[in-house]
């Protein structure tokens, strides 16, 4: 018998809660409009599933640092479509999904119960599960005079944001990775939502605007499963600071965490090609312009919102109530508590639905 379950020390999973409001909701009688998770629905480009078969006689393990085409394809990806310079090879990790490297990331890089890790107040909520897995402390912050005198040793930062879709800016950033450095705490930049801009430009933590081409201490991770739809190969990686990498590459190769031959193909065929990331980037742009004044004119205030996959919006008020209103209308959204306290008015609307399903939602509104 368990002396004492690892799953005591975390939260209930959020999801598992919504189980009446998900009813309601199927009952529509023109079916559900799920805007919940954010899953992606949208094909898989064919080249990306051409170089997954053609890898798929790969019978030997698959090497944990990432085939050296996928590094390069990285890297050269990151500079074409972020401006990032300066990640060489040994900067690169391929991961299996990234929420499994936010998840163990203060595992891997050994702390414990004596290490403070600072999450933002409102967060995805993986950041603070890794925390608990690790033992470590979480102070959940916002501003830097929130953190005080303390020096933490993992800094989470998430731009643009999941769920607000706030983008910081890059004298934010700068600030963030300057304080962190003169307290030689890490910066674990989530950056999965970067290609997915509308009304702001976000950069990433390694940026020669942020870092000054100086990628120390920071770590940016990366994921394909919204970009090129990819959710379901578990296709990201992590880039930044080698020394870093290095150490987590060690500790992965212990534990076996590798991604499968087949996946780094595939990530490797989708990192070399934007035209099908453009074509899915408008795809969320087009169902977002029918959205978001379909919202508005319910009468939500949409706040943030100005990158990534979700619109953050609010009735003024409890985000039970609010989800229960849409739920009625066959819609189902996530309540903003599951982000944070400071969500609790505030639901989170994905944008992953089909056109026919989106505009299924827009009619739904304004009646």
């Amino acid at each position: 018998m368990l002396r004492r379950p690892v799953s005591a020390k975390l939260p209930v999973f959020p999801w598992d809660t919504l189980s009446d409001v998900t009813a309601k909701a199927r009952a529509h009688a023109g079916g559900i409009v799920d805007l919940s998770v954010g899953t992606p629905v949208d094909p898989v480009a064919p080249l990306i599933r051409e170089a997954l078969a053609a890898a798929s006689a790969s019978p030997g393990y698959p090497t944990t640092a990432g085939t050296a085409a996928l590094r390069q394809s990285a890297i050269a990806a990151l500079e074409r479509r972020y401006g990032v310079t300066g990640v060489g090879e040994q900067a690169v990790l391929p991961v299996i999904g990234t929420k499994e490297l936010i998840a163990w990331l203060p595992t891997l890089l050994g702390l414990g119960g004596d290490d403070l890790v600072v999450v933002p107040e409102l967060a995805y909520p993986t950041y603070d599960v890794g925390a608990r897995l690790a033992g470590a402390q979480v102070l959940v912050a916002d501003s830097l005079t929130q953190v005080g005198p303390q020096s933490p040793a993992l800094v989470f930062i998430n731009s643009p944001s999941n769920p607000t879709g706030r983008v910081l800016g890059a004298d934010h950033l700068r600030k963030v990775v300057g304080w962190a450095r003169e307290r030689g705490a890490i910066v674990a930049s989530d950056e999965c939502y970067l290609g997915l801009s509308w009304d702001a430009s976000p950069l990433s933590v390694l940026h020669p605007s942020v870092s000054g081409g100086d990628h120390t201490g920071l770590l940016a991770v990366h994921s394909l499963s919204k970009t090129s739809s990819l959710a379901g190969y578990r296709a990201g990686f992590v880039a930044g600071d080698p020394a870093l990498v290095a150490e987590l590459l060690a500790v992965r190769k212990h534990a076996g965490m590798m991604v499968p031959t087949p996946v780094q193909s595939a990530m490797t065929a989708a990192l070399d090609d934007d035209a099908h990331e453009k074509e899915q980037r408008d795809r969320y742009a087009r169902r977002r312009d029918l959205l978001l004044p379909a919202v508005r004119a319910a009468g939500f205030t949409v706040d943030h919102s100005e990158a990534g996959l979700y619109l953050w919006a609010t009735r003024g008020e409890p985000c039970r109530d609010t989800v229960a209103w849409l739920a009625d209308r066959g819609i189902l959204v996530a309540p903003g508590e599951f982000y944070g306290a400071r969500g609790a008015q505030h639901v989170r609307i994905a944008l992953t639905a089909t056109d026919e399903r989106i505009a299924a939602a827009v009619d739904r509104l304004a009646s």
